[in-house]
């Protein structure tokens, strides 16, 4: 059976999806252009047409999950409720609860991006944009008076840095933290940088 004619954009679409997947399975060192085109039953040249090079269709690639990712914040940022709610979901969507949970793809970026220019642009915009989120949440539920945070920046980047660290440590050592324990220390971290408890964190999240 023929494939369906695609558009050029919905063509490159189809390849960034599957190569964020090839490299999701093979990692970024190990996938080829060959293994992007069997996934999808297409030529090694159509792969090349729309990409000219590997480490441009890798690049785009880790843009378009990028993308994809802050797209999913932006959402949980723009909820119409408490900033302590939105804070709370935001990190434990961000949090790595299982090995599975996209983290591979970032922690092959990171390896990456020692080596390859557009790969730590595409890395270092994505931990810029997460970090600015956050902040402007932490600094919103400040001036509501539901919390107290000194500085909203630093706050975020001590969040990130934990959530990065536990993702390495889930996805790279496998069972070396359970999920319950990775939640735990997410949800302690962020009540430290809001100046409460967990206990109220955990009642000001329920709330509406």
């Amino acid at each position: 059976m023929a494939r369906e004619r695609l558009s050029v954009a919905e063509r490159r679409q189809e390849l960034l999806c599957a190569t964020v997947e090839q490299i999701e399975a093979r990692g970024v060192d190990s996938v080829r252009i060959g293994d992007i085109a069997a996934a999808l039953g297409v030529s090694n040249a159509l792969v090349l047409y729309h990409f000219s090079t590997k480490e441009k269709l890798v690049a785009a690639a880790f843009a378009h999950a990028a993308e994809r990712d802050l797209e999913r914040l932006g959402r949980l940022m723009r909820r119409r409720t408490t900033a302590v709610r939105r804070l709370r979901a935001a990190v434990r969507w961000y949090a790595p609860i299982r090995p599975a949970d996209g983290w591979r793809l970032w922690i092959e970026a990171w390896a990456a991006a020692l080596r390859e220019p557009a790969l730590r642009a595409v890395a270092r915009d994505l931990d810029r944009q997460w970090k600015a989120a956050l902040t402007e949440v932490i600094a919103q539920g400040v001036a509501a008076g539901e919390f107290r945070c000194p500085d909203p920046t630093i706050a975020a980047q001590r969040l990130t840095a934990l959530l990065d660290g536990l993702a390495v440590q889930v996805t790279a050592y496998g069972g070396a933290l359970s999920q319950a324990r990775v939640r735990q220390w997410a949800d302690e971290a962020l009540a430290r940088e809001l100046d409460l408890d967990r206990t109220a964190l955990t009642a000001a999240a329920a709330r509406r």
